[in-house]
């Protein structure tokens, strides 16, 4: 026998004594129906689903195929004998003939919507008109465990301003090679923050200027994402919660010109803002925007199934597998008239998963039932920035105190088998416990994020259940193909972002490898099984930055 067999064997018998009796790897992979997981991936993103965007027809055809998927699995509603969790959505369409034209002693500057400038409404009224005076504030963060804050000064020197920013963290430096977690993006570099920060200045705009190093996309990310409905959760009359009536990005390109109507130079404040000391700057420049927007209000479901587990006391607790079912609809037309965002890779493909792992184990014998129960969570709005699942987060159908993880899936691997996987949070909690004795037991290498500056850990809907306390995985596939890539999968793996990622060329294309979408999916399901077996549920580290919020969540 070989030893790679013998070392595959021992740890076996060390998961099954850690996460009681589990079924080998090898069987488990061939309960997956290939063809149906194929046929899952091309109806969601057939062109009769138009892009599943929320609110539309298309989108509420999509999400019901998903819930009738789920019944025909076995996977029973898990909502009161519903599928659907309703969540409450605000979408809003701007004008694309708006402009935004910045204005000082040395003359303006006049900037294109799309062209040099996207903009959207948090004020969720359909008309926004804004005169005000641009300050730059560096990064844009108040953090005071890094003892950071870019907004010295009085509160009235933020309040009704258009705010101008830089996006992610200031970098480390070689006397602090860990300041704000050394190349690792922390919150406080993402967008989401930036508005909400802002907003709790009272600022009326915020504009963020935008590079694709930074951002780890392109300006065309920027556009598509922005050029057709953006979606909030909708308000509540009387509701206090702050929000900034534009939320704005600008090209760097732009931005240069911004900074040079006040005879500042854009590079020269970016290096001063990477330091502690950097004070805001008033551009003594006035930023006039009259932002008309379409207004719709709409409902547009999270939908959930639940297998419950076999073991009467466990059967209370719940391990979570997501992966959200909504893209960008229908928008700007590509070179050859395409105006359908598809989303085959992001992320029909991850939905074809979460399926597939509920039938797998709806289909399992009581004897292989995992003792926890398990809930397919596909959450709307991922795209919009986490809507469905940050919803879900405050408003859980299962207690949050009973919910054991989230293993997230958002575009799942069909260029080819790999030895290594990325579960991007899993140095945070014990979760890389399991992880890695599963891998193990698959001959799989676990590896870090090789780009951890891009934060990508934020970007997808584990990132609110982390926010609340739950321990949290994003499952990513390696780039280590056992195979060498050739031809289309080669063109796309390599050209993904710059090519694929939220273009009408994310479509499902037959060379597609089926298999290796088994392996990641079976990969993901060998994780929810462990925990779902284990004795003892996953907990943050102690000096994980979450590890706080699972304190609240447990009532320490």
């Amino acid at each position: 026998m070989k030893y790679s067999n013998i070392k595959s064997i021992l740890v076996w018998a060390v998961l099954c004594l850690l996460f009681g009796q589990m079924v080998p790897a090898q069987e488990l992979t061939a309960r997956f129906d290939q063809n149906e997981i194929r046929e899952t991936v091309k109806r969601l993103s057939a062109d009769d689903f138009e892009g599943r965007g929320p609110g539309t027809e298309g989108g509420k055809r999509a999400a019901q195929y998903i819930a009738d998927q789920m019944k025909a699995a076995g996977i029973a509603p898990a909502n009161k004998g519903s599928y659907f969790q309703n969540v409450p959505l605000t979408g809003l369409k701007a004008d694309p003939n708006t402009s935004l034209t910045v204005s000082g002693t040395k003359g303006s500057e006049t900037l294109k919507f799309g062209d040099d400038f996207v903009a959207s409404t948090g004020s969720q009224t359909p008309e926004v008109a804004l005169d005000s005076e641009l300050v730059f504030v560096g990064y844009g963060i108040d953090a005071p465990q890094y003892n950071w804050n870019d907004y010295k000064g009085s509160a009235a020197d933020y309040k009704g301003k258009v705010l101008v920013m830089l996006v992610n963290d200031p970098p480390a430096t070689s006397d602090e090679p860990n300041l704000f977690q050394g190349r690792a993006l922390t919150y406080f570099g993402r967008w989401t923050y930036k508005y909400e920060e802002a907003a709790r200045r009272g600022a009326a705009g915020v504009l963020l200027i935008h590079t694709e190093n930074s951002a780890g996309y392109g300006w065309n990310v920027v556009r598509t994402s922005n050029g057709s409905w953006r979606y909030e959760i909708s308000r509540k009359n009387g509701e206090k919660t702050p929000f900034v009536d534009a939320k704005g990005w600008v090209t760097n390109s732009s931005a240069e010109k911004i900074f040079k109507l006040a005879n500042l130079d854009l590079d020269k404040l970016r290096r001063a803002a990477q330091k502690r000391d950097f004070t805001p700057v008033n551009l003594g420049l006035k930023a006039k925007l009259d932002l008309k927007s379409e207004i719709k209000q709409f409902r547009s479901p999270n939908i959930l199934g639940v297998v419950r587990g076999s073991d009467p006391k466990l059967a209370n607790e719940y391990v979570f597998f997501s992966a959200h079912w909504d893209h960008l609809g229908i928008g700007e037309p590509d070179k050859n008239g395409d105006r359908i965002y598809n989303g085959a890779y992001d992320n029909a493909s991850g939905v074809a998963s979460l399926i597939a792992i509920g039938e797998v184990i709806a289909k399992m014998p009581k004897a292989e039932r995992p003792k926890r129960s398990i809930v397919l969570f596909s959450p709307t709005a991922e795209e919009q920035g986490l809507l469905g699942a940050e919803y879900y987060s405050s408003h859980p159908i299962f207690p949050l105190v009973k919910t054991a993880a989230d293993i997230n899936i958002d575009g799942v691997n069909f260029f080819g088998k790999v030895s290594d996987v990325v579960p991007l949070g899993s140095e945070r909690s014990t979760l890389a416990d399991a992880i890695r004795t599963v891998a193990a037991a698959r001959s799989m290498t676990v590896r870090a994020d090789s780009r951890p500056e891009q934060g990508f850990f934020f970007r997808s809907d584990h990132f609110p259940f982390a926010k609340v306390g739950v321990p949290s995985i994003n499952l990513q596939h390696g780039d280590t193909f056992i195979t060498p890539l050739t031809g289309p999968a080669r063109e796309f793996f390599r050209d993904y972002t710059a090519k694929y990622y939220h273009q009408t060329t994310d479509e499902y294309h037959d060379w597609w490898d089926i298999s290796a979408m088994v392996q990641e999916t079976e990969f993901a399901l060998g994780i929810g099984l462990a925990v779902a077996n284990s004795r003892d549920l996953p907990h943050f580290l102690a000096s994980d930055e979450f590890a706080s919020a699972e304190k609240r969540r447990l009532g320490k």
